[in-house]
């Protein structure tokens, strides 16, 4: 599996890649099993109140997350592209510049835990 994590204003939002032969997670809305590339990954967007409190640059604003949307794909390429433009979106619907996000990719054995 690959996580794509993007960062921008002093924050990151990470995502999955589930790759072909890997499990990914089965849910209500999940989809069809036999999509080789699944991507899973949080979307959040700004709220007047209620919400998370989250320091994006320099301002605070409140955020409201939604379920996670699985998407299938065909190709590794085109899930890959597809969970950036995600995570671009994501940052943008909080008012951050495409320009300002990075992304980055990293393999991840499934089952393996990370130590901190």
């Amino acid at each position: 599996m690959l996580l794509i994590r993007g960062h921008a204003g002093g924050t990151a939002l990470t995502g999955t890649l589930y790759e072909r032969g890997e499990e990914p997670p089965s849910f209500k809305g999940a989809p069809d099993e036999g999509a080789p590339y699944v991507w899973v990954c949080d979307a959040f967007y700004e709220v007047e109140s209620g919400g998370q409190l989250q320091t994006i640059g320099d301002r605070e604003i409140r955020v409201a997350f939604e379920s996670p949307m699985p998407r299938g794909f065909e190709t590794r390429e085109r899930a890959v592209e597809a969970a950036k433009e995600h995570l671009r979106t994501q940052f943008a619907r909080v008012g951050v510049p495409e320009s300002e996000v990075t992304v980055e990719t990293s393999k991840r054995e499934p089952g393996v835990e990370r130590r901190a």
